[in-house]
């Protein structure tokens, strides 16, 4: 069967094997702190400088890890698609972004960071976002706003994720979704597989084991991402 559309979403289990930590581990901690102190509105305005020093430690962290194989079969795709290719990513690295910088994707390939990107920064008041690479302050001034600071651009509990409406116009124009790397609890991404199937679309999930929604999939594949992801799309 050939597919000319398709919309592949990642999770933190294409990175993990890059060495970066997985969001949310079974005790509701993130890398040693509760996600409602470091990953919500209400977190950041009661302790905006450990807010502002989680998030510094994270991006610290980037220069240490490299795409992996999962990521690299990725971008080799989209170098080769012939069709619409939307890749949406749950994860806040630039991983994705430097397997693609090392090959130039096709003309109808794009990127969605839905849940924000590390590398990057957004004012409090005029919501304009910029490249940040390095550290920030706990009351680090906008340069947007005599009134703004600058906070991480990472959509926290409790805020909307990114580009929903371009994600949704790229679902119901898909025939082929393929699921990678996430559990699939967190809506609004959860809620991508059923779209898909209303869309008429072959649905796949990738994952170390089968998730509780891998009954919402036509097929799985399953195994450590560096393994089932270039051999899932070897085989396309």
């Amino acid at each position: 069967m050939t597919h000319r559309n398709l919309v592949v979403l990642t999770g933190a289990g294409i990175s993990a094997e890059s060495g970066v930590p997985t969001f949310r581990a079974d005790d509701g901690l993130w890398c040693g702190h509760r996600v409602e102190d470091v990953a919500t509105p209400q977190g950041y305005a009661a302790d905006p400088a450990l807010v502002q020093d989680f998030y510094n430690q994270r991006r610290r962290q980037l220069a240490e890890v490299r795409p992996n194989a999962a990521h690299r079969a990725l971008a080799d795709l989209a170098a080769r698609w012939e069709g619409d290719f939307l890749l949406v990513t749950q994860n806040v690295d630039d991983l994705h972004d430097r397997a693609h910088a090392q090959t130039p994707p096709g003309a109808g390939f794009e990127l969605i960071h839905m849940h924000g990107e590390l590398l990057k920064a957004r004012c409090t008041r005029s919501g304009v976002v910029m490249d940040w690479a390095g550290d920030m302050a706990a009351d680090q001034a906008s340069p947007h706003h005599p009134q703004g600071l600058m906070r991480p651009h990472i959509v926290w509990f409790g805020e909307m994720p990114l580009e929903m409406e371009r994600i949704e116009a790229a679902l119901e124009a898909c025939d082929l979704f393929v699921s990678i790397g996430t559990s699939g609890a967190v809506y609004p991404a959860a809620g991508f597989v059923q779209s898909a199937r209303y869309a008429g679309a072959r649905t796949v999930e990738i994952n170390l084991e089968p998730t509780q929604g891998a009954r919402l999939f036509d097929e799985g594949v399953y195994g450590p991402a560096t393994q089932a992801v270039p051999g899932f799309f070897d085989g396309l």
